[in-house]
């Protein structure tokens, strides 16, 4: 198991390596920051002393290396935007999005593994056909316009919570309710056909016939068999919701490390994007070993 553990570190450390170099470059395609930061008429020699000050004087290459050398200390530089160390400022909110990824996540696996496994159990029947219905629906609609819809009949027609903003635990709900749609149809799926499958494995009819309760089948000898393809595409999802969930945090003005990312890429603060990527690629890696190693648990046949 550690020589698995360090040989997907190692890969990992790789593609995150590729993955900031290819930003880096990408990033200065976005145009001049002097050009934004500094009034139209300003003279070229102000525009000259602006890019000496923060290094975008050098030529790219010049950068680049300034900028490996830097990485190697875990230094981004200082945020254009806000005259910090551009770490800092993804430090402050990278807690936001992953406060709000974990508790939608965890309220979509305990949705969708309870309705999805009650689904199984009666294929056909009204609640599995009521269940297939809602989660095809919840799959298929675009998240933008599930924050728009729920802004417009909760917020301004209904008035019961705030369109945006982060002040009590009410401004919590849209921004988790419409997260919380996509990933809950998609698992719901995936849970309502592996538990069809594992209920039509022979294990199950012997444990049937031994007298065994249909309750105790399905939430303990099932579950277990059929969580592998649950886990993928609910770390698949974890990881979307990590990346930033950036239309969400963007509609409902969360200061979340999607929002950062985005403004960062208007505001031409390349620093802040690179240590925005580079926390999120990390958060992700880790999250994807922590699923590899559930694998293992739950089937030990994988660990060899």
């Amino acid at each position: 198991m550690g020589r698995f553990v360090l040989r997907r570190s190692l890969f990992s450390l790789f593609s995150l390596f590729g993955l900031l170099v290819l930003v880096f470059f990408l990033s200065r395609l976005t145009g001049d920051p002097a050009a934004l930061y500094l009034p139209v008429d300003a003279p070229e020699s102000v525009r000259q002393a602006f890019r000496e000050a923060r290094g975008l004087d050098a030529p790219l290459l010049a950068q680049f290396g300034d900028f490996l050398v830097n990485l190697v200390q875990f230094d981004f530089g200082d945020s254009l935007r806000r005259q910090r160390p551009a770490f800092d400022v993804v430090i402050e909110a990278f807690p936001w999005t992953l406060a709000l990824a974990g508790i939608t996540m965890a309220l979509v696996l305990v949705a969708a593994i309870v309705l999805g496994a009650l689904a199984a159990m009666k294929v056909g029947g009204i609640f599995d056909r009521i269940s297939s219905v809602i989660s095809l629906t919840a799959a298929s609609a675009p998240d933008f316009w599930i924050a728009l819809m729920a802004i417009f009949i909760f917020a301004v027609a209904l008035g019961w919570v705030p369109t945006s903003g982060t002040g009590t635990p009410w401004h919590w709900i849209l921004p988790i309710g419409v997260l919380f749609v996509r990933p809950f149809g998609l698992i719901l799926q995936v849970v309502r056909s592996s538990m069809i499958t594992a209920l039509s494995s022979a294990y199950v009819k012997t444990a049937r016939a031994k007298g065994v309760r249909q309750r105790a089948i399905t939430f303990v000898h099932a579950l277990r068999n059929a969580m592998l393809p649950v886990i993928t595409v609910a770390g698949d999802q974890a990881a979307g919701l990590l990346n930033g969930a950036v239309v969400v945090e963007t509609v409902f003005g969360f200061p979340g490390i999607g929002k950062l990312m985005i403004d960062s890429i208007l505001q031409r603060d390349f620093a802040v994007v690179l240590a925005a990527i580079m926390l999120t690629s990390l958060a992700i890696f880790l999250m994807n070993l922590l699923i590899d190693l559930t694998y293992a648990f739950l089937d030990p046949r994988i660990r060899y």
